[in-house]
């Protein structure tokens, strides 16, 4: 996918989007995959907020230039008391807003909040950063956003 995307194409992936969040049952507006998310992003279509804690961000990896606010806190996994608060103060409720994390499960637990928030474009990157589990009980190898190697940092 290319940075170039039309208005068009960006209307269709986010339509798409939306169906594949109706066919699964979201409580929130859709799923993309991470290559979709990368091309929003590219195109000035959406807004990444990176969900995971800090020690995530700095030891396992992230998205350069992303919106980072903590869905539960590390290490004791209480969820964020500010979390909608923080992404109002940032964000609109139209805005196209795109939450990742690990592999999907705390970023479908922000969207579901930022849904009933009154946030009427929140999807969730499937597969996450890092993708699920494997055989061996290790992540990256199964999908992810690393894995499709797409940008990111470490540090």
């Amino acid at each position: 996918m290319t940075a170039s995307l039309a208005e068009p194409e960006i209307a269709d992936m986010l339509t798409r989007a939306r169906s594949r969040g109706r066919e699964a049952g979201l409580a929130y507006a859709g799923a993309v995959t991470p290559p979709q998310a990368w091309a929003l992003l590219k195109a000035g279509a959406a807004h990444l907020v990176d969900v995971r804690n800090r020690y995530e961000w700095e030891f396992v990896g992230r998205v350069p230039d992303t919106t980072m606010i903590e869905w539960k806190h590390y290490p004791s996994g209480e969820l964020n008391p500010r979390f909608i608060d923080e992404i109002r103060a940032r964000f609109s409720a139209d805005d196209t807003l795109l939450l990742l994390c690990r592999s999907g499960v705390r970023s479908d637990a922000a969207a579901k909040a930022l849904t009933a928030a009154g946030f009427r474009n929140a999807f969730n990157i499937l597969e996450g950063f890092e993708g699920d589990l494997d055989a061996d009980g290790q992540r990256g190898h199964l999908g992810g956003w690393r894995k499709h190697g797409l940008p990111w940092k470490q540090g």
